[in-house]
């Protein structure tokens, strides 16, 4: 199973707290998720503009809104790749 971009790997039950896959036996990052992705009880919410990739960015949806822990529906991953 592979393991692609994503956000996931931040819930996902596998992660330990040194950022290694249990599943996979290898260090990952939090824009990760895999087929194995097994979710959390308790979800971390940072999904805040301080955490988008469009903050301050011609992008932002709201650029005279936005603040550092404002949330957002067009929020997007800091760490993610096209």
């Amino acid at each position: 199973m592979s393991i692609r971009i994503g956000n996931s790997c931040v819930n996902c039950e596998s992660l330990t707290s040194n950022s290694k896959c249990k599943v996979h036996g290898v260090i990952v990052d939090t824009s990760y998720t895999c087929d194995s992705f097994e979710m959390k009880a308790v979800l971390k919410n940072n999904s805040n503009c301080g955490t988008c990739a469009r903050y301050e960015e011609s992008s932002c949806a709201n650029p005279q809104k936005a603040a550092s822990n404002m949330l957002c529906s067009s929020w997007a991953p800091q760490n993610a790749s096209a």
